[in-house]
């Protein structure tokens, strides 16, 4: 399933790039600028709001921002000829458009769905990953799907899609809000929650030790992009062009490659 979300985005990217190239975009302008006319918080520098740790897309191994995002929006400011600044911020701030808007940063890059409501406060960029929703329980738990969670306690990260499909399909179960999945994956290792309800790579990753399995998958059609104001499309459209080029170079293969290879 993750293949088939990769071409996916990856076709979106280069729908978008034929579309910026017939309207006369030009890779090759953007390092002279250096992004002098990007409407950039600080010139020269792309700086980035994530919600820190969500692994494999953002967290911090050995003292240095990494992960999938991380990674990726790093590739796309060298291409624009900016230096990266990571900014760590709420998620509710980044998805509600307030990191933006108040100019804590130029983009937001947290593994952030598209969806209609975010979008009349923010401008996305061309997807770039395809998600299912999941849920995850302690192995040998008797949850084996979403019809199994009646009278459990299901945690979520607050203001998430995962949190939205949970409020509308989840029947008879509490279900409980965290900040973020650091809070969240305590909780479930410390037997507070019986499961959790969130996106795909994410509870992929902490089944990674064998104490958790996904028992069920979700087809909720999200699709993550990076997102900035409203006004500033000259940012996204360099945004768009530079998803394009890594592309076509093998760069988003190698770094796709790097965190969900199986």
């Amino acid at each position: 399933m993750l293949t088939k979300a990769r071409k996916t985005a990856l076709a979106a990217v280069t729908l978008s790039a034929l579309a910026l190239t017939a309207c006369g975009g030009d890779n090759s302008s953007t390092d002279a600028g250096a992004g002098s006319d990007l409407g950039l918080v600080n010139e020269g520098t792309l700086t980035v709001c994530s919600e820190i740790p969500y692994v494999p897309f953002e967290y911090v191994e050995d003292g240095e921002y990494t992960g999938f995002d991380i990674d990726l929006i790093t590739e796309i400011a060298t291409g624009m000829g900016l230096e990266t600044e990571i900014q760590q911020q709420g998620f509710e701030a980044i998805q509600g458009g307030t990191a933006v808007s108040a100019n804590m940063c130029d983009l937001s890059a947290s593994a952030v769905t598209i969806t209609p409501e975010r979008a009349e406060r923010l401008l996305f960029s061309e997807p770039y990953y395809d998600s299912l929703q999941t849920l995850m329980v302690p192995k040998g738990s008797d949850i084996s799907g979403i019809d199994d969670l009646a009278g459990k306690r299901v945690g979520v990260q607050q203001t998430t899609t995962g949190a939205a499909y949970a409020q509308e399909n989840v029947k008879d179960a509490e279900i409980v809000e965290y900040p973020g999945d650091g809070e969240l994956f305590q909780a479930i290792q410390g037997g507070s929650i019986d499961a959790i309800l969130q996106d795909i790579a994410v509870n992929t990753s902490h089944t990674k030790e064998g104490d958790f399995d996904i028992v069920e998958e979700y087809e909720t059609d999200e699709s993550y992009g990076f997102a900035t104001k409203k006004e500033n499309t000259a940012l996204i459209e360099e945004v768009n062009t530079q998803l394009a080029e890594l592309q076509d170079n093998g760069k988003y293969d190698e770094i796709y490659n790097k965190y969900f290879a199986e």
